[in-house]
């Protein structure tokens, strides 16, 4: 995926990459090859209608869009296999799929394995085959001749080995795009190969978009074009906390609200604002460096004193928190909102779907609201704070298993969850509404203290 994306970038082409499914590590690796926000589409999270606007939207801008599967082809959630699939986003989409084969080390058994992929949901278009880990020409002639004679589909060329390239790991997956600017290098070595040996014009042909009756003017709805207005709102970027949907971003935005960004790492204080975001990310790997920034945690806490809405997701909970213990052992300070420890483990704890059930009113729900997103965290917060989400985990119409989590303490709200607003606008409505609240009943209190010192005077 990113040797097309950049391979199309370079020749100038607009493309538009997309990632199905809830990933922000891949989306973000998007981005940094062709300097065009990628987004997500979730078909758990997002309603059809919500995946439909978001598409259509983002690809009336560009020539060209590659969506990134997630998994095999029919692997979703549960044993449908159009459900939060790739195959299903393709058919919801009117996609065409093109299908990466591994060719190491096979012949004719890839045709095979390409008609079965191709016979088992017939409403699925496989358009073309590109082969995966074929070095030579004679290996590739053979496997394409096998495929298009008893497939009848087209092989639009294969990917060598190439050493150099590979993408370092850790303990939630991939290293983040935020800390290897250096490998710059070698996505133009990958796309030259990509160049090279798989016809590019065909495939882009092959992707076409369609031209659309009515295309959208804006990602967010009419609900909450200028409901934000006014609104300024502190987002923390830094290595530390960087898993944002970029829709969530630019929802914001088209609502009104004015985005700030600043660094838990190195800034001495929140910037002035009305609302704080603080996504997921690794404030594990940096604990010390986030703990010794105390000007920062207090700050922090005297933004929460004042009732400034904070709504935090995964490694934001860990940073509210009133410390956080690493794999090592080490036990950090943070910023107390939430008392209680993160603990790192040696597994990932409840990884997947799920949905929130408030259970009571909530920055971002009211009582009996749902909330649907994932979880992906190697750590647990132990506390006596009382919870405010019932979460549960269903697969094929059955609960597999059910949890306590989610904490308020005033106007700040934090949780494992990961959340996409597109799927409910009324989220973002309940936090704007609780901001504007605490600006009017800032701004009373400002003009009673400056009448009461001009009486005084």
């Amino acid at each position: 995926t990113l040797g097309l994306l950049r391979a199309y970038a370079r020749r100038g082409v607009r493309v538009q990459p997309f990632k199905v499914g809830p990933d922000y590590i891949d989306t973000g690796w998007h981005t940094q090859v062709t300097g065009v926000a990628s987004r997500n589409l979730d078909a758990f999270m997002l309603p059809e209608s919500a995946i439909a606007r978001l598409f259509h939207y983002h690809t009336s801008k560009a020539d060209i869009a590659i969506i990134e599967g997630v998994m095999g082809l029919f692997d979703g959630f549960g044993v449908d296999p159009l459900y939060c699939s790739s195959a299903g986003m393709a058919r919801q989409l009117g996609c065409p799929v093109i299908l990466i084969v591994d060719g190491k080390a096979v012949s004719t058994s890839a045709a095979a394995t390409v008609l079965g992929f191709k016979l088992f949901e017939p409403s699925v278009q496989i358009a073309g085959v590109i082969l995966n880990n074929v070095n030579s020409d004679s290996h590739f002639a053979m496997l394409k001749d096998a495929i298009e004679l008893y497939c009848h589909i087209p092989v639009l060329g294969r990917v060598p080995v190439i050493k150099e390239i590979n993408l370092p790991s850790r303990h939630l997956g991939l290293v983040t795009a935020h800390e290897q600017a250096e490998l710059d290098l070698k996505w133009d070595l990958l796309a030259d190969a990509i160049e090279q040996h798989i016809d590019l014009d065909r495939l882009a042909e092959i992707a076409e978009i369609p031209d659309l009756p009515e295309k959208p003017e804006s990602l967010a709805p009419d609900s909450l074009i200028g409901a934000g207005s006014g609104l300024k709102l502190a987002l923390a970027e830094d290595e530390a906390f960087n898993f944002y949907y970029q829709d969530n971003i630019e929802l914001l935005e088209a609502a009104g609200v004015e985005i700030v960004r600043f660094s838990p790492l190195r800034d001495a204080v929140v910037p002035a604002c009305d609302l704080i975001y603080l996504g997921g990310g690794y404030p594990e790997i940096h604990a010390a460096t986030l703990s010794q920034n105390s000007s920062m945690l207090a700050s922090v806490q005297q933004a929460h004193q004042r009732g400034v809405p904070i709504y935090a997701e995964c490694g934001g909970l860990m940073y509210l928190g009133g410390s956080l213990t690493t794999a090592s052992g080490d036990s950090y300070p943070m910023a107390g909102i939430f008392p209680g420890e993160s603990r790192m483990t040696t597994s990932l704890k409840r990884f997947g779907y799920c949905q929130a059930q408030a259970e009571q009113s909530t920055l971002l729900a009211k009582t009996g609201d749902v909330i649907r997103g994932h979880e992906f965290h190697y750590s647990d917060f132990h506390t006596d704070t009382e919870t405010v989400f019932r979460f549960s985990k269903e697969r094929d119409g059955v609960e597999l298993t059910h949890w306590q989590g989610g904490y308020q303490a005033g106007n700040t709200l934090a949780s494992y969850l990961h959340v996409h607003f597109l799927q409910n606008p009324a989220m973002l409505l309940r936090w704007f509404e609780i901001a504007r609240a605490v600006k009017r009943s800032e701004e009373h209190t400002s003009e009673l203290q400056s009448h009461s010192g001009n009486s005084y005077a």
